[in-house]
Protein backbone atom coordinates (compact mmCIF):
# COMPACT_ATOMS: atom_id res chain seq x y z
CA UNK A 1 0.00 0.00 0.00
CA UNK A 2 1.21 3.04 -0.83
CA UNK A 3 2.38 6.14 1.76
CA UNK A 4 0.07 8.97 1.84
CA UNK A 5 1.91 12.20 2.01
CA UNK A 6 0.85 15.10 4.18
CA UNK A 7 0.45 18.11 2.54
CA UNK A 8 2.57 21.14 3.91
CA UNK A 9 0.93 22.40 7.72
CA UNK A 10 -2.64 20.85 6.81
CA UNK A 11 -4.45 17.36 8.43
CA UNK A 12 -4.84 16.22 4.27
CA UNK A 13 -2.48 13.12 3.67
CA UNK A 14 -2.78 12.93 -0.13
CA UNK A 15 -1.87 9.92 -3.00
CA UNK A 16 1.73 10.95 -4.47
CA UNK A 17 0.38 10.99 -7.67
CA UNK A 18 -2.65 14.15 -7.96
CA UNK A 19 -4.68 13.41 -10.76
CA UNK A 20 -5.30 15.96 -12.75
CA UNK A 21 -9.10 16.88 -13.94
CA UNK A 22 -8.73 19.02 -17.12
CA UNK A 23 -9.43 16.39 -19.38
CA UNK A 24 -12.53 15.75 -17.67
CA UNK A 25 -15.28 16.93 -20.18
CA UNK A 26 -12.33 18.01 -22.41
CA UNK A 27 -10.57 15.01 -24.18
CA UNK A 28 -12.38 12.48 -21.99
CA UNK A 29 -16.65 12.49 -21.66
CA UNK A 30 -17.85 11.56 -18.76
CA UNK A 31 -18.18 7.63 -18.91
CA UNK A 32 -14.26 7.61 -19.61
CA UNK A 33 -13.82 10.67 -17.08
CA UNK A 34 -15.44 7.64 -14.50
CA UNK A 35 -13.32 4.99 -15.71
CA UNK A 36 -10.00 6.92 -14.98
CA UNK A 37 -11.14 8.05 -11.75
CA UNK A 38 -12.20 4.80 -11.09
CA UNK A 39 -9.30 2.87 -11.72
CA UNK A 40 -6.97 6.06 -10.10
CA UNK A 41 -8.93 5.02 -6.72
CA UNK A 42 -8.59 1.45 -6.83
CA UNK A 43 -4.67 1.50 -7.42
CA UNK A 44 -5.18 3.91 -3.62
CA UNK A 45 -5.33 7.45 -5.53
CA UNK A 46 -7.27 9.94 -3.41
CA UNK A 47 -5.88 13.53 -4.13
CA UNK A 48 -7.95 15.17 -7.53
CA UNK A 49 -7.28 18.46 -9.33
CA UNK A 50 -9.78 20.61 -10.66
CA UNK A 51 -10.66 24.26 -11.61
CA UNK A 52 -13.92 26.66 -11.90
CA UNK A 53 -12.86 27.19 -15.10
CA UNK A 54 -12.19 23.77 -16.57
CA UNK A 55 -13.14 23.58 -19.24
CA UNK A 56 -15.03 26.63 -20.49
CA UNK A 57 -12.48 27.03 -23.19
CA UNK A 58 -14.14 24.53 -25.15
CA UNK A 59 -17.14 25.49 -27.24
CA UNK A 60 -20.56 25.41 -26.20
CA UNK A 61 -18.64 24.83 -22.55
CA UNK A 62 -19.60 27.40 -20.09
CA UNK A 63 -16.31 26.29 -17.46
CA UNK A 64 -17.00 23.84 -14.33
CA UNK A 65 -17.69 21.03 -16.61
CA UNK A 66 -14.91 18.89 -15.15
CA UNK A 67 -16.35 19.51 -11.52
CA UNK A 68 -19.52 18.29 -12.48
CA UNK A 69 -18.25 14.86 -13.52
CA UNK A 70 -16.22 14.74 -10.78
CA UNK A 71 -19.01 15.85 -8.73
CA UNK A 72 -21.27 12.92 -10.24
CA UNK A 73 -18.45 10.46 -9.93
CA UNK A 74 -18.14 11.13 -6.49
CA UNK A 75 -21.96 10.93 -5.44
CA UNK A 76 -22.00 7.89 -7.50
CA UNK A 77 -19.44 5.88 -6.00
CA UNK A 78 -20.44 7.30 -1.60
CA UNK A 79 -16.63 7.85 -1.56
CA UNK A 80 -16.63 11.83 -0.77
CA UNK A 81 -14.87 11.11 2.88
CA UNK A 82 -11.59 9.36 1.19
CA UNK A 83 -11.38 11.75 -1.48
CA UNK A 84 -9.36 15.59 -0.69
CA UNK A 85 -10.78 17.63 -3.71
CA UNK A 86 -8.91 20.30 -4.93
CA UNK A 87 -10.24 23.35 -6.93
CA UNK A 88 -9.67 26.68 -7.75
CA UNK A 89 -10.97 30.52 -8.25
CA UNK A 90 -10.32 33.57 -10.55
CA UNK A 91 -10.91 32.55 -14.04
CA UNK A 92 -14.42 30.94 -14.85
CA UNK A 93 -15.76 33.50 -17.24
CA UNK A 94 -18.83 34.17 -14.74
CA UNK A 95 -16.55 34.55 -11.75
CA UNK A 96 -13.54 36.45 -13.17
CA UNK A 97 -10.76 37.84 -10.53
CA UNK A 98 -10.07 37.14 -6.91
CA UNK A 99 -11.78 40.34 -5.53
CA UNK A 100 -13.76 39.36 -1.87
CA UNK A 101 -17.49 39.10 -3.64
CA UNK A 102 -16.62 36.72 -6.38
CA UNK A 103 -14.52 34.59 -3.97
CA UNK A 104 -17.57 33.71 -2.18
CA UNK A 105 -20.01 33.24 -5.08
CA UNK A 106 -17.24 31.82 -7.28
CA UNK A 107 -16.77 29.01 -4.27
CA UNK A 108 -20.46 28.46 -3.95
CA UNK A 109 -20.97 27.95 -7.57
CA UNK A 110 -18.29 24.95 -7.01
CA UNK A 111 -20.06 23.43 -4.04
CA UNK A 112 -22.76 22.77 -6.36
CA UNK A 113 -20.74 21.40 -9.34
CA UNK A 114 -19.25 19.65 -7.16
CA UNK A 115 -22.42 18.63 -4.99
CA UNK A 116 -20.71 18.56 -1.59
CA UNK A 117 -20.61 20.74 1.09
CA UNK A 118 -16.87 21.33 1.39
CA UNK A 119 -13.83 21.81 -0.86
CA UNK A 120 -10.97 20.28 0.72
CA UNK A 121 -8.05 22.77 -0.67
CA UNK A 122 -9.13 25.98 -2.80
CA UNK A 123 -7.07 27.61 -4.61
CA UNK A 124 -6.64 30.94 -6.01
CA UNK A 125 -6.21 30.20 -9.80
CA UNK A 126 -3.96 33.00 -11.22
CA UNK A 127 -3.29 36.18 -8.55
CA UNK A 128 -4.77 39.40 -9.33
CA UNK A 129 -2.13 42.07 -8.80
CA UNK A 130 -4.57 44.34 -7.96
CA UNK A 131 -6.53 43.33 -5.35
CA UNK A 132 -4.54 43.32 -1.75
CA UNK A 133 -3.57 40.25 -0.27
CA UNK A 134 -5.76 40.89 2.50
CA UNK A 135 -8.86 41.10 0.73
CA UNK A 136 -8.37 37.86 -0.39
CA UNK A 137 -6.94 36.09 2.27
CA UNK A 138 -9.96 37.90 4.33
CA UNK A 139 -12.07 36.14 1.55
CA UNK A 140 -10.67 32.72 1.89
CA UNK A 141 -10.65 32.97 5.96
CA UNK A 142 -14.29 33.44 5.56
CA UNK A 143 -15.08 30.50 3.87
CA UNK A 144 -12.60 28.94 6.27
CA UNK A 145 -14.77 29.76 9.41
CA UNK A 146 -18.19 28.56 7.20
CA UNK A 147 -16.85 25.27 6.79
CA UNK A 148 -17.28 25.54 3.15
CA UNK A 149 -13.21 25.18 2.68
CA UNK A 150 -10.65 23.40 4.98
CA UNK A 151 -7.61 24.85 3.49
CA UNK A 152 -6.17 27.29 1.37
CA UNK A 153 -3.72 27.42 -1.53
CA UNK A 154 -2.40 29.92 -3.99
CA UNK A 155 -1.34 28.71 -7.71
CA UNK A 156 0.52 31.17 -9.81
CA UNK A 157 1.56 33.79 -7.47
CA UNK A 158 5.05 35.65 -6.96
CA UNK A 159 7.63 35.17 -4.08
CA UNK A 160 6.36 38.99 -3.49
CA UNK A 161 2.63 38.76 -3.12
CA UNK A 162 3.38 34.92 -1.12
CA UNK A 163 5.23 36.40 1.69
CA UNK A 164 2.46 39.51 2.34
CA UNK A 165 0.17 36.99 2.21
CA UNK A 166 1.56 34.63 4.88
CA UNK A 167 2.50 37.73 6.85
CA UNK A 168 -1.11 38.78 6.78
CA UNK A 169 -2.44 35.38 7.92
CA UNK A 170 0.15 35.43 10.84
CA UNK A 171 -0.34 38.83 11.73
CA UNK A 172 -4.29 38.20 12.06
CA UNK A 173 -4.86 34.42 13.09
CA UNK A 174 -6.25 33.80 9.48
CA UNK A 175 -6.54 31.21 7.27
CA UNK A 176 -2.66 30.47 6.04
CA UNK A 177 -1.77 28.91 2.70
CA UNK A 178 -0.36 25.36 2.97
CA UNK A 179 -0.06 24.85 -0.53
CA UNK A 180 1.30 26.13 -3.92
CA UNK A 181 0.36 24.66 -7.29
CA UNK A 182 3.42 26.11 -10.01
CA UNK A 183 4.42 25.12 -13.26
CA UNK A 184 7.31 23.16 -12.79
CA UNK A 185 8.97 20.24 -14.54
CA UNK A 186 12.20 18.89 -16.46
CA UNK A 187 12.06 21.55 -19.39
CA UNK A 188 10.15 24.07 -17.16
CA UNK A 189 12.77 24.82 -14.20
CA UNK A 190 13.17 28.51 -13.43
CA UNK A 191 9.20 28.57 -13.04
CA UNK A 192 9.71 27.40 -9.94
CA UNK A 193 13.26 26.92 -8.59
CA UNK A 194 14.53 29.77 -6.83
CA UNK A 195 13.09 32.17 -4.38
CA UNK A 196 9.39 30.38 -4.95
CA UNK A 197 10.79 27.16 -4.22
CA UNK A 198 12.92 28.84 -0.72
CA UNK A 199 9.81 30.47 0.51
CA UNK A 200 7.61 27.46 0.36
CA UNK A 201 10.53 25.68 1.98
CA UNK A 202 11.10 27.91 4.78
CA UNK A 203 6.83 28.52 5.85
CA UNK A 204 6.05 24.65 5.01
CA UNK A 205 4.16 24.91 2.08
CA UNK A 206 3.71 21.96 -0.06
CA UNK A 207 4.26 21.85 -3.97
CA UNK A 208 1.96 20.48 -5.94
CA UNK A 209 2.98 21.02 -9.93
CA UNK A 210 1.26 21.20 -12.58
CA UNK A 211 2.38 20.44 -16.23
CA UNK A 212 4.60 17.84 -14.89
CA UNK A 213 4.75 15.80 -17.95
CA UNK A 214 5.52 19.27 -19.86
CA UNK A 215 2.52 18.80 -22.03
CA UNK A 216 2.86 15.31 -22.67
CA UNK A 217 6.37 15.68 -23.64
CA UNK A 218 8.04 13.99 -20.86
CA UNK A 219 6.15 10.99 -21.82
CA UNK A 220 8.37 10.45 -24.90
CA UNK A 221 5.68 10.94 -27.51
CA UNK A 222 6.78 13.83 -28.63
CA UNK A 223 10.63 13.18 -30.74
CA UNK A 224 12.33 15.61 -33.02
CA UNK A 225 10.75 15.29 -36.67
CA UNK A 226 8.00 13.75 -35.49
CA UNK A 227 4.15 14.93 -36.04
CA UNK A 228 1.78 13.73 -33.23
CA UNK A 229 -2.08 14.14 -33.10
CA UNK A 230 -2.96 15.48 -30.13
CA UNK A 231 -4.52 19.14 -28.68
CA UNK A 232 -1.37 19.58 -26.52
CA UNK A 233 1.07 18.87 -30.32
CA UNK A 234 2.15 22.34 -30.49
CA UNK A 235 3.54 22.76 -26.95
CA UNK A 236 5.04 19.71 -26.40
CA UNK A 237 6.36 19.85 -30.08
CA UNK A 238 8.36 22.90 -28.94
CA UNK A 239 10.23 21.24 -26.21
CA UNK A 240 11.24 18.23 -28.82
CA UNK A 241 12.78 20.71 -30.82
CA UNK A 242 15.21 22.48 -28.23
CA UNK A 243 18.40 21.28 -27.03
CA UNK A 244 17.27 21.08 -23.67
CA UNK A 245 14.53 18.83 -24.60
CA UNK A 246 16.48 16.46 -26.74
CA UNK A 247 19.30 16.15 -23.89
CA UNK A 248 16.80 15.40 -21.18
CA UNK A 249 15.08 12.61 -23.20
CA UNK A 250 18.36 11.03 -24.16
CA UNK A 251 18.71 10.79 -20.54
CA UNK A 252 15.05 9.83 -19.84
CA UNK A 253 15.69 6.90 -22.28
CA UNK A 254 18.73 5.76 -20.44
CA UNK A 255 17.24 5.79 -16.78
CA UNK A 256 13.67 4.20 -18.28
CA UNK A 257 15.95 1.29 -19.59
CA UNK A 258 17.65 0.89 -16.26
CA UNK A 259 14.34 0.31 -15.14
CA UNK A 260 11.93 -1.09 -17.25
CA UNK A 261 9.90 2.16 -16.80
CA UNK A 262 7.93 4.45 -19.05
CA UNK A 263 9.87 7.95 -19.48
CA UNK A 264 6.54 9.73 -17.91
CA UNK A 265 7.54 7.35 -14.67
CA UNK A 266 10.91 8.50 -14.40
CA UNK A 267 10.15 12.34 -14.98
CA UNK A 268 7.54 12.40 -12.43
CA UNK A 269 9.75 10.32 -9.80
CA UNK A 270 12.73 13.00 -10.64
CA UNK A 271 10.03 15.81 -10.11
CA UNK A 272 8.10 14.27 -6.96
CA UNK A 273 11.72 14.34 -5.41
CA UNK A 274 12.65 17.74 -5.66
CA UNK A 275 12.30 19.81 -2.44
CA UNK A 276 8.89 20.72 -0.88
CA UNK A 277 7.38 18.41 -3.68
CA UNK A 278 4.34 16.83 -2.37
CA UNK A 279 2.49 15.12 -5.30
CA UNK A 280 3.31 16.40 -9.13
CA UNK A 281 -0.29 16.21 -11.06
CA UNK A 282 -0.77 14.71 -14.34
CA UNK A 283 -4.20 13.50 -16.01
CA UNK A 284 -4.95 10.57 -17.84
CA UNK A 285 -7.45 11.27 -20.51
CA UNK A 286 -7.58 7.01 -20.75
CA UNK A 287 -7.06 4.30 -18.20
CA UNK A 288 -4.17 3.20 -20.67
CA UNK A 289 -2.64 6.22 -19.23
CA UNK A 290 -2.68 5.50 -15.74
CA UNK A 291 0.06 3.03 -15.16
CA UNK A 292 2.98 5.34 -16.11
CA UNK A 293 1.42 7.63 -13.90
CA UNK A 294 0.84 5.55 -10.59
CA UNK A 295 4.33 4.45 -11.15
CA UNK A 296 5.43 7.22 -9.70
CA UNK A 297 4.63 6.38 -6.15
CA UNK A 298 6.81 3.34 -6.37
CA UNK A 299 9.65 4.14 -8.29
CA UNK A 300 12.94 5.66 -6.40
CA UNK A 301 15.40 6.94 -7.89
CA UNK A 302 19.35 7.50 -7.07
CA UNK A 303 21.19 9.99 -6.60
CA UNK A 304 23.35 9.89 -9.26
CA UNK A 305 20.22 9.21 -11.68
CA UNK A 306 18.32 12.29 -10.00
CA UNK A 307 21.86 14.13 -10.41
CA UNK A 308 22.27 13.21 -14.30
CA UNK A 309 18.30 14.57 -14.84
CA UNK A 310 18.86 17.80 -13.00
CA UNK A 311 22.03 18.12 -14.98
CA UNK A 312 20.68 17.61 -18.96
CA UNK A 313 17.63 19.68 -17.69
CA UNK A 314 19.97 22.76 -16.26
Amino acid sequence: MTSLRTLGTSDLEVFPLCLGGNVFGWTADEETSFAVLDAYAAAGGNFLDTADSYTAWIEGNKGGESETIIGKWVKARGNRDSVVIATKVSQHPDYPGLSAANIKAAADASLRRLDTDHIDLYYTHFDQLDVPVEEIIGALDELVKAGKVRHIAASNISPERLRASLDFSDREGLARYVALQPHYNLVSRDTYEGPLQELAAKEGLSAVPYFSLAAGFLTGKYRPGTTVDSARAGRAQQYADSERGRKVLQVLDEIAATHDAPLATVALAWLAAQPTITAPIASARTTDQLPALLGVADLKLTEQELTTLTEASA
